[in-house]
């Protein structure tokens, strides 16, 4: 028989919306560190625009871990504004990237595809080890103080501790949990998680799963298993397929977003790590390289280390001279 505890000490309670000030700039210290004092160096050392300095820019922003290919596109971009005297010096070039990069991210949909009737179920996917328990429990902590009503779905069943883990951020946090014992069938955790919450009246419905099985074809046919079974109980579920990712791990994020995308259709990524690694640039070749979205950002350990993903707030914030 399913486990399913509801924590009754502490209501949901809807609560006015507060201004936090931003946790990004802080989050973004160390990328901003490796990425923007070599910019800032050549900015302040080069003045025209020739050949040779486009190709240390281009050096530049390479080392930024934003992408071969988006670089390059943004390269030519900057050569042809040059060309054609749109501009002419150095100086000009950070506001240009500025807006070009804000162009490109701000294509994406970056909010939560909320179903229309309860439950919005929201799959959660990634390897072990990019941090997805937690990423699980903030994103839980984020609809809360939207006065939302949150269950969680103990779905990753294979790794040990990874049901004790969940249920103690849900005790922390105040969300519901439906668990099954360690080594069950994580499509079935699924099943009774969205039986619950269509019967309880809940608002979301984060489901989580394996990170790991014995062999990557496993793995993925686990997970359209998962999907399949939620999709039969409630058509048009799951509204998100959330892909946890390692900020620090870079371009080998963009090797597992690829990966997960094509067994799942994966909607969003949560960019965990983001305050603990200089690769953050990652985000900027984010869509050109996987098409995906981000949506949301771990800025450190605690629950409401969470922002959503903002294009403009992003871009500004890791070039602000």
């Amino acid at each position: 028989m399913p486990v399913i505890e509801e924590i009754k000490e502490k209501p949901v309670v809807k609560k006015e919306p507060v201004a936090v000030p931003s946790k990004l700039k802080k989050g973004l210290e160390k990328t901003r560190g490796r990425f923007w004092l070599r910019l800032k160096d050549f900015l302040s050392f080069r003045k025209g625009i020739d050949e040779s300095a486009l190709e240390e820019l281009e050096d530049i922003l390479i080392g930024a871990d934003i992408g071969v290919r988006p670089v390059q596109k943004l390269i030519e971009e900057i050569h042809e504004a040059w060309k054609e005297k749109t501009i002419t010096e150095t100086s000009q070039i950070n506001d240009f990237i500025k807006e070009r990069l804000k162009d490109g991210l701000r294509s994406w949909q970056t909010d939560i595809q909320y179903a229309d009737k309860r439950p919005t179920v929201i799959m959660v996917v990634g390897v072990n080890g990019v941090g997805k328990t937690t990423s699980i429990a903030k994103l839980a902590s984020f609809f809360m103080k939207e006065g939302k009503k949150v269950m969680l779905a103990a779905g990753d069943t294979f790794r040990a501790a990874a049901v004790d883990q969940l249920d103690i951020w849900c005790k922390r946090i105040g969300a519901d949990i439906v668990k099954h014992q360690t080594g069950s069938d994580p499509a079935a955790v699924a099943y009774d998680a969205m039986e619950a919450s269509i019967a309880r009246g809940v608002d979301v419905l984060i489901v989580d799963t394996a990170g790991r099985l014995h062999t990557h074809d496993n793995l993925m046919k686990e997970l359209i298993k998962i999907k399949r079974v939620i999709t039969k109980k409630m058509p048009g579920a799951p509204h998100e397929v959330l892909l946890v990712l390692d900020a620090t791990t870079g371009q080998n994020a963009i090797s597992q977003a690829r990966m997960f995308r094509e067994a799942v259709d994966v909607t969003g990524i949560f960019l965990a790590k983001l305050d603990g690694t200089a690769k953050g640039g990652i985000v900027l070749g984010m869509c050109n390289e996987t098409e995906i979205p981000v949506k949301f950002v771990g800025l450190g350990e605690q629950a409401d280390d969470i922002e959503r993903f903002n294009p403009d707030l992003f871009v500004e914030t890791l070039l602000e001279q």
